[in-house]
């Protein structure tokens, strides 16, 4: 009789881990490095500014404190209080704006879009959207406060034949790389110079034109992306996914209606914005008051609608449900810090990070300062307090090594904008919360994206120091 052969069953494909699970991981990754790597730390003192700073030069060991598992678990709470400020920003603005979208107003805006731009054409939309936040990031540091356009995007990006991921990236995009090639970013920039003892605003005119170089580079990007898929649909990489399920996005966008209730929902939150950008730049407003203006905005705009108070925060509700993983993402990147900084180690990977420049010919430490700010923004993903760690000590390395220090500035800027939309420990996992995007389609599509812009700022990087940049 002959022998039957079976064969295995097929091995299951590899399925990346819950966003949850993945940050996790790391958590439990970091704790461990608590009891390997030495504890450190850097002296500090108050600068003219009243800043405190990192004194270069000072890195001493200290008394090791590693983090044991129950204090890693604790630690997830603590990562929740730390961020709270962000957590409840993020559930009341999105909540804000999901009235204003509910209203139906940026669907009718874009109808009209639509029917004037056909076929290829309509990909013009991208750069345009991109340039505008990127603007206003790169002046009055917006970033946290684009969060709530995530659905806007992502929606109008899905009705004109696109996904869910090019929403995103031009939300993502427009706010990272107007970070990256900031022109007078208060947060960022402006701190950098600062402690660099650099006049404000000098290189504004280099680094316009490195912001610029980015968008062409994220824009053909993004465009041809988006072209690809508007052509063949399997070619997303949402294809088959339910993709965005809690944006609603309205299959017949071109004929909705723009009538004189879209539109003063339209002037409302044009209004809004304006007061915000003043109140920003005037009286240093930040999220407490940003939050009463998204609040404003929208209960406004539920007014023009003429809904009924009960029906307006049954709207609210339902966002706040929805925002429920994204709150619960930012307070577990943020227990990731909460544990480097229990064990008093992110002095020691700084130290051990920029070590090695100072025996690098200038040519090549420039370069791999930028790549040393990229991997320390993973460490620290806010941009004033990676200013404050980091360029105490990346400005007298330069003058040793002969690099303009406006060249070490441009590599915090470079390392800490970019950054900001891949890290897990910063601001990706929350990104692709709002737009409904699982974290590993985000990446795949971006990483390649990443690497090109990662070498676009290399060859600017290049070219600042050629030109001796000041």
């Amino acid at each position: 009789m002959k022998e039957t052969a079976f064969k295995d069953p097929a091995k299951k494909k590899f399925q990346f881990p819950h966003i949850y699970v993945l940050l996790l991981m790391i958590i439990i990754a970091c704790t461990i490095a608590t009891w390997v790597l030495p504890a450190g730390e850097f002296d500090r003192i108050k600068n003219e500014a009243g800043r405190t700073i990192v004194v270069a030069g000072t890195y001493h060991p200290i008394e090791s404190t590693p983090v044991g598992p129950f204090k890693m678990i604790q630690a997830i709470y603590g990562g929740m209080l730390d961020a709270s400020n962000i957590i409840f920003f993020i559930m009341i603005a999105y909540a804000s704006i999901g009235l204003i979208i509910s209203t139906g107003a940026f669907n009718g805006l874009v109808s009209g879009l639509l029917r004037v731009l056909k076929g290829k054409s309509r990909a013009v939309i991208i750069p345009v959207f991109i340039t505008i936040l990127g603007i206003a990031s790169s002046t009055i540091g917006v970033f946290e406060e684009a969060f709530p356009f995530v659905p806007i995007f992502v929606g109008i990006a899905i009705a004109m034949g696109y996904d869910a991921i090019v929403g995103l990236a031009i939300v993502a995009l427009g706010i990272g790389i107007g970070y990256a090639g900031a022109v007078m970013n208060p947060f960022t920039v402006g701190m950098a110079q600062s402690i660099a003892e650099l006049p404000p605003m000098s290189g504004a005119s280099f680094r316009i034109f490195c912001h610029i170089a980015m968008v062409v580079v994220a824009s053909a990007y993004i465009m041809r992306y988006a072209i690809r898929i508007q052509e063949d649909p399997t070619k997303s990489l949402l294809y088959g996914s339910d993709m965005a399920s809690h944006v609603k996005a309205d299959e017949n966008l071109e004929n909705y209606r723009f009538g004189i209730r879209e539109i003063l929902v339209l002037a409302t939150l044009a209004i809004g914005i304006i007061v915000v950008v003043y109140g920003t730049k005037t009286y240093g407003w930040y999220l407490q008051e940003l939050c009463a203006m998204f609040l404003i905005m929208g209960i406004v705009s539920a007014a023009i609608m003429g809904w009924s108070p009960s029906e307006t925060a049954e709207k609210m509700a339902k966002s706040f449900a929805d925002m429920a993983m994204a709150a619960m993402m930012v307070g577990l990147a943020r227990a990731i810090l909460v544990v480097l900084r229990s064990g008093s180690i992110i002095d020691t990977v700084v130290y051990g990070l920029a070590f090695p420049l100072s025996y690098m010919p200038s040519w090549v430490a420039a370069e791999c300062m930028l790549v040393v700010q990229t991997l320390l923004n993973f460490l620290v993903p806010s941009g004033s307090g990676q200013a404050v760690i980091s360029m105490p000590i990346m400005a007298p390395l330069s003058d040793l090594l002969g690099i303009p220090r406006q060249i070490a500035v441009l590599c915090f800027q470079f390392g800490d904008g970019l950054s900001n939309i891949m890290w897990p420990t910063a601001f990706a996992p929350v990104l692709c919360a709002l737009a409904g995007i699982k974290l590993d389609r985000w990446w795949k599509w971006l990483v390649p994206l990443f690497i090109l812009l990662i070498l676009t700022q290399m060859v600017l990087i290049a070219i600042g120091m050629f030109i001796g940049l000041a």
